[in-house]
């Protein structure tokens, strides 16, 4: 039977439609557009959300945990809670994230981390729904020391294809993405041979110059993982990767807009210089995300949390951000509207995860992961497959 959604406002999100119709029928849209131009079947189950706003679900390519779970503790359940914490605000999609540990204990996060995202893109639905792994990012071992924030210098590797080779078959192959330090030995290399697996290579915890940047990018990375943290500084003499970073239009940028990793004046800045095309909102989120404070894991690192701020040996230590916040965060400290907003937590990450046909649009064709936001921007429910609660 097909589903009817309808809504005053919807964002595909490039296009605004008011008045919208969404159809769906086996958990795939069949239909979007104005009410009076799209042809509604005689039969069917209408849901009609008044005042809301339709948009696709949120994705958040980095996120290490939350609801008091962290990605890496190799179970189906703490990841099944950590889901549903996601879907509550929006997130229908997202790139479970490792942190830098021994590497025998980070293959057996991946052969559970793996095995998930393969029993997500085949099983059906969940109540209450829960967001689907597309993918693991890892992030780590092969980061610069003097860049590394909270990952463990004892765990650092150099880039290393054997070590690379390790971690994807025990994700069963199930790697959307790599953040590596390029100016490291045998970097390029390793950045190259990942392109080919078509894993997203990005540019992170790095102390990377100009010219080290610019030569990571010629191997095949294409975007910079939380922008501005633990990266080199930049000068306007040395400017380093964050000089190529902010102005290669080729690669994309991700960035924690929560206004401790990086000031408001400079999150406007930077999506000044990225575009709306080229940035990327994601949370770094912990195990803490939505918890109160106290003392929690990142990985297998103690962290001490105390309101918004996550701290670890004195650093920063991810964030207890939630991507709907982040959405409402860029629109007030760039004087962004909501739609645009969207973008940056929807189709973005899809494009940068090679996946813009399915996930991050409301399209015909597209899965039927929809977030019905209130008209001030509120999450009011997360449909995931169709699945109308």
């Amino acid at each position: 039977m097909t589903t009817i959604l309808l809504a005053r406002q919807l964002f595909t999100p490039l296009e605004r439609i008011e008045n919208a119709a969404l159809l769906v029928e086996d958990g795939i849209i069949s239909a979007v557009g104005p009410r009076a131009a799209v042809k509604v079947p005689l039969k069917g189950r209408v849901v009609d959300f008044g005042d809301a706003i339709l948009a696709p679900g949120l994705i958040d390519i980095h996120i290490h945990g939350g609801a008091g779970h962290d990605v890496m503790e190799g179970s189906d359940e703490s990841l099944a809670t950590i889901e549903r914490m996601l879907a509550r605000h929006g997130v229908i999609s997202n790139c479970p994230t490792t942190v830098t540990a021994p590497l025998d204990q980070t293959l057996r996060s991946l052969e559970i981390l793996g095995k998930a995202v393969k029993r997500a893109a085949i099983d059906g639905h969940f109540d209450p729904p829960r967001a689907r792994p597309l993918g693991v990012h890892l992030e780590g071992p092969f980061l610069s020391q003097a860049r590394r924030g909270v990952h463990l210098p004892l765990y650092l590797q150099r880039p290393s294809l054997e070590v690379l080779n390790q971690m994807w078959d025990a994700a069963a192959g199930q790697v959307l993405m790599l953040t590596i330090a390029p100016e490291l030995d045998g970097a390029l290399d390793l950045i190259r041979d990942a392109s080919r697996r078509a894993v997203c290579v990005s540019i992170g915890h790095s102390n990377a110059t100009l010219a080290q940047a610019l030569a990571g990018i010629q191997a095949g990375a294409r975007h910079a993982t939380h922008t501005f943290n633990a990266m080199r500084r930049l000068d306007h003499r040395d400017p380093g990767l964050l000089g190529a970073i902010l102005t290669d239009r080729s690669v994309t940028a991700d960035i924690i807009v929560d206004g401790l990793h990086v000031e408001p004046v400079v999150v406007d800045l930077f999506l000044r210089a990225k575009g709306l095309d080229g940035a990327v909102l994601i949370t770094d989120g912990i195990s803490a995300t939505g918890m109160p404070d106290g003392t929690y894991h990142l990985g297998f690192y103690e962290v001490q949390v105390r309101g918004d701020r996550c701290e670890s040996f004195g650093k920063l230590a991810g964030s207890v951000l939630t991507l709907d916040h982040a959405v409402r965060n860029a629109m007030e400290f760039a004087q962004l509207s909501f739609q645009d907003s969207l973008r940056m937590a929807t189709l973005n990450p899809a494009r940068v995860l090679g996946l813009e046909h399915r996930k991050g649009v409301l399209q015909a064709g597209a899965d039927a992961d929809i977030v019905v936001f209130s008209p001030s921007g509120e999450v009011m429910q997360t449909i995931i497959g169709g699945a109308v609660s």
